[in-house]
């Protein structure tokens, strides 16, 4: 059928070629994001956990919210009443069991001068004794800072070379009119620039002293986070005053419930695109259904003569369920391909790639997976919609009288 009725063949299998191609680069996408997530999250470390200002119902679900973000509905009163952490939260949260140490650290964008060209980039101050924790970049060239640097700066490579033209070891940049000297400059995947925490005020605007964005908590036991998070909560409760879980003005979320919420978003995702794909199939085997009746007819006569020189139903049966299965297959190999190479096009020109600064959150989508298991799937399961489709046309095949079929014109 497929050498005699090409054109018809051709266009049946092309909605098969849709179908599968947009399930495989769906399912690699999604499962590309979920390798991506786990490496991310297993980069930043299960024994972490996070505290940021201001409390809304979203961080209810655990979710990370910015630095310095938060709900802002309890801030008319001015910018004194915004929530904020501070080193009597530090001193809090290290009376918890399971504690190890507590990093804290600022950011904001300011604008950033370097050889006369301009941006504003994503600034983080420090303290160079919570490098470790909090950077999980590798230093391409130079060091990290160190107890004696004032005005010293780390570049990730990414602003280094891609936001500013070949940025270089013990030159200078300006940060909201302060002079830092590079000192160290970080992998192609980061796009932050580094400082000491002391150096913040005066430099990142409406940042103080001893006031945070975001404090990174290491536990003891990486098997008691979730327990941690809870103490964490509770006494930071105390110690604010807190007596109703709804008046927080701070989050607390650890990488293991971020994974988890994430994880189930993406399935939800995948399942709902994998439905959408799922019409395309559908679509495909009516398709072939419909190629299959009209095959039937035009070989009436045909089946006949089969069954006139001895051809058993179940013969004609096989022989109809084959070509069905025939155009599912060839259908099933042209989607894999046309899926595997849209999966990665749709990942190289769909990732967006975060630094450090954003915890590496927005490489998530920009890498796929494609199994050998996914593609072995994706051709099984082509043949098996083009079998079914091709079932009934095939039986009304095998069931027709010899008698009948010979007199069919």
């Amino acid at each position: 059928m497929l050498i005699h009725s090409k054109l018809r063949s051709w266009l049946t299998i092309i909605g098969i070629i849709i179908g599968i191609a947009a399930v495989v680069a769906i399912v690699s996408i999604s499962n590309g994001a979920q390798a991506s997530m786990a490496a991310s999250m297993n980069s930043f470390g299960a024994d972490q956990i996070s505290v940021t200002p201001g409390y809304s119902q979203a961080s209810s679900n655990k979710m990370m919210m910015r630095p310095g973000g938060g709900d802002t509905s309890s801030s008319a009163t001015g910018e004194e009443d915004d929530p904020e952490l501070t080193n009597k939260d530090i001193l809090t949260i290290e009376n918890v069991d399971n504690v190890k140490l507590v990093a804290s650290q600022v950011s904001s964008k300011e604008e950033v001068v370097y050889s006369s060209k301009k941006a504003d980039i994503n600034i983080v101050g420090l303290n160079y004794e919570d490098w470790d924790t909090i950077v999980d970049s590798e230093i391409e060239e130079g060091r990290a800072l160190s107890a004696s640097d004032v005005y010293s700066a780390v570049i990730g490579g990414r602003t280094a070379s891609g936001t500013f033209d070949d940025m270089q070891l013990n030159r200078q940049i300006t940060i909201n009119g302060k002079t830092f000297r590079i000192v160290g400059i970080l992998d192609e995947e980061d796009g932050s620039i580094y400082i000491p925490i002391d150096s913040v005020e005066g430099v990142l605007e409406d940042k103080e002293d001893g006031v945070y964005d975001v404090l990174t908590v290491v536990t003891e036991d990486s098997d008691l986070v979730e327990n941690t998070t809870a103490d964490i909560e509770e006494k930071l409760m105390m110690s604010r005053g807190i007596l109703n879980a709804e008046d927080r003005d701070f989050t607390v979320s650890n990488m293991i419930s971020m994974q988890e919420t994430i994880s189930a978003t993406l399935d939800t995702l995948a399942l709902f695109l994998g439905a959408i794909a799922a019409i395309s199939l559908l679509v495909g085997g009516i398709g072939i259904a419909n190629t299959m009746f009209t095959s039937v007819l035009e070989k009436t006569k045909e089946i006949g003569i089969m069954k006139a020189i001895g051809a058993k139903n179940g013969d004609i049966l096989t022989i109809f369920l084959i070509n069905s299965g025939l155009i599912g297959l060839v259908g099933g190999i042209g989607g894999v391909v046309v899926g595997s190479v849209a999966s990665f096009m749709i990942g190289g020109a769909g990732g967006i790639t975060g630094g450090s600064g954003s915890r590496g959150m927005g490489s998530m989508f920009s890498s796929t997976l494609i199994t050998w298991e996914l593609l072995i799937f994706a051709l099984v399961f082509s043949v098996i919609i083009g079998m079914i489709a091709g079932v009934i046309p095939a039986y009304r095949a095998s069931r027709l009288r010899p008698v009948d079929a010979l007199r069919y014109e």
